[in-house]
């Protein structure tokens, strides 16, 4: 790492917009921030007197609690919007929110919302600084980042790295991220699913797109399985959630063509017996849980990062 590096972002709207080294440069101070969250007392001062707005146009759990515990635990003072409680369901439209929020001086809004380009819009529009938590089937940053800082723990690289990712290509903000980030960082992105389930573009990020499950599983050191996005398809893509989970879903059985210390991964909801069967998700091998740790160190890295830490923006 370059002793001169600094992250110079204001915003994290997507993936691509971070090089290999801003990415690396984010895990190390996650890993920083992380044994915070063993500690008895888990509070540091370091955003003390920032605040943050959580706004959010869809349901979340993992994502939006991580954001606020994240961000209480470096005492900056946090705030949830959600779409049912806000003035969205009067007719008023994202900008002008956005921008009544801002009245209100906020140093970052997190978005969450169901349409693409969402917080790159808001980010033209507002002086706060914008996290992208997923927009519509765009990407999912903070995800992607959490996703490469768990397999960074356990591989302790990236690079050469076989990564198969199984499922819902097309919809999930996720695999885009994922896709982007993997790459970039010198691992080789596997992708399979329905042929409905599959964009066109994916080559163009970088993965390679499989026949089968077994041809992207093979001699895999991750395997990522990805939850059916029903709320973003307006017809039916595939015969039956019994069909797709024969032929699609991760089991023990797909998991032998694997390495024999492989990662089983999933950004989570899971849909037990859907994408993956639960002797898959509970059992060795299973990193889905410290995914769901590192999401907090993650943003905690993030929003430490955004508000300009590392050029001692911030109190430490």
């Amino acid at each position: 790492m370059n002793k001169e590096y600094r992250f110079q972002h204001k915003h994290l709207l997507e993936m691509g917009q971070l090089s290999a080294e801003d990415m690396l440069y984010i895990l190390a101070i996650a890993r920083s921030f992380k044994e915070i969250s063993a500690r008895s007392i888990k509070k540091v001062p370091t955003l003390r007197g920032k605040t943050i707005i959580n706004f959010f146009f869809e349901p979340s759990t993992r994502t939006r609690l991580s954001f606020e515990i994240a961000a209480k635990r470096m005492s900056a003072d946090t705030f949830n919007v959600s779409a049912s409680t806000s003035s969205a369901q009067k007719g008023e439209t994202l900008i002008d929110t956005a921008r009544n929020l801002e009245a209100m001086n906020p140093d970052i809004i997190i978005l969450r919302h169901p349409s693409s380009g969402s917080s790159m819009l808001l980010s033209q529009h507002v002086n706060a600084s914008i996290i992208n938590a997923g927009d519509g089937t765009h990407e999912h940053p903070s995800q992607g980042l959490l996703d490469l800082m768990t397999v960074m723990e356990h591989k302790g690289r990236i690079e050469g790295l076989t990564i198969a990712i199984i499922g819902d290509i097309a919809h999930s903000r996720v695999a885009h991220s994922d896709i982007i980030g993997f790459t970039r960082l010198g691992a080789h992105v596997r992708v399979a699913g329905p042929a409905t389930f599959m964009p066109s573009q994916v080559e163009s990020l970088g993965a390679k797109v499989c026949a089968t499950t077994a041809e992207a599983v093979a001699g895999a050191d991750v395997v990522m399985a990805l939850r059916i996005q029903q709320e973003r398809q307006h017809d039916p893509l595939i015969p039956s959630l019994r069909e797709y989970a024969c032929f699609y879903g991760v089991n023990r059985k797909l998991l032998e063509l694997a390495h024999k210390d492989v990662l089983i991964m999933h950004p989570g909801p899971i849909n037990r017996g859907v994408e993956m069967s639960p002797d898959v998700a509970d059992g060795t091998g299973s990193v889905i849980l410290e995914q769901v740790a590192n999401g907090v160190a993650i943003r905690m890295a993030l929003l430490y990062l955004i508000m300009g830490g590392d050029k001692g923006g911030v109190a430490n």
